[in-house]
């Protein structure tokens, strides 16, 4: 799961033909890099709709954000039923980064985590994206507070890098007043699409059974007191098929 702002598009590639792995990706779409991830972008042979993508406009709020990934994902761990899940938190989709041009918060961010921990599946956090090295920082600080559910102030405490924080050295950001491109309709239009996306699959992909091979069975001719009949005897293989 990617919530960085470009789109996912090389774990994408890797999955792309198969559905032992759906990948789902919330991105700026349009006029930015790398410019791929649009909806009809689902998947390819076994792979046909285990591709995710949700293409979002400039200006992504908290509120707007939260409408949208928390019930695909709702909807992909009730469908796919993972057995875990790797959730890639790209800083740059935070207000203020230099390269990115959503307007999230840190809470707005974090509640991705938030909300992935609820699921009480194994997960894996990972980084990402990010070009405003500060609100890097505080991202990832606070993220994994989150993870931990520790509490953790929002005043800076002084370090080595004190500076770089200046002049509010607090922990929390505010988000911009940037116009947010994503309205209601637009933000429920791909919502309702990705859902039926999701509800088209015919399930969780499973391991098919197969029978297990018997025991190595060998028949050796030995002769002795029997005559020099044969006898039939159970042997397991060794290293270099020797028995």
């Amino acid at each position: 799961t990617n919530t960085n702002t470009p789109h996912g598009d090389g774990v994408e590639e890797a999955f792309y033909c198969t559905d032992r792995v759906m990948t789902a990706s919330f991105h700026k779409y349009g006029d930015f890099f790398p410019g791929t991830g649009g909806i009809k972008d689902t998947g390819a042979r076994e792979g046909m709709g285990y591709s995710v993508n949700v293409p979002l406009n400039a200006g992504m709020t908290d509120e707007a954000y939260a409408q949208v990934f928390k019930p695909v994902m709702s909807k992909i761990m009730e469908v796919f039923r993972p057995g875990a899940v790797v959730l890639q938190c790209g800083a740059d989709s935070l207000t203020g980064d230099r390269l990115g041009c959503f307007n999230l918060s840190l809470k707005g961010h974090a509640e991705c985590v938030r909300f992935m921990k609820s699921f009480n599946v194994p997960l894996l956090l990972l980084g990402g994206g990010g070009y405003t090295i500060r609100n890097v920082a505080r991202c990832w600080a606070y993220e994994t507070s989150v993870a931990l559910n520790a509490e953790i102030s929002n005043d800076i405490p002084y370090n080595d890098y004190f500076e770089y924080f200046s002049p509010c050295f607090k922990l929390h950001l505010t988000p911009a007043p940037q116009e947010n491109q994503n309205t209601d309709e637009t933000v429920g239009a791909v919502r309702t699409e990705i859902l039926q996306q999701l509800q088209n699959l015919a399930g969780a992909p499973s391991v098919q059974f197969q029978e297990v091979p018997p025991p190595f069975m060998t028949k050796r001719e030995e002769g002795g007191d029997d005559g020099g009949k044969g006898d039939d005897r159970r042997t397991e293989p060794t290293v270099g098929g020797e028995v």
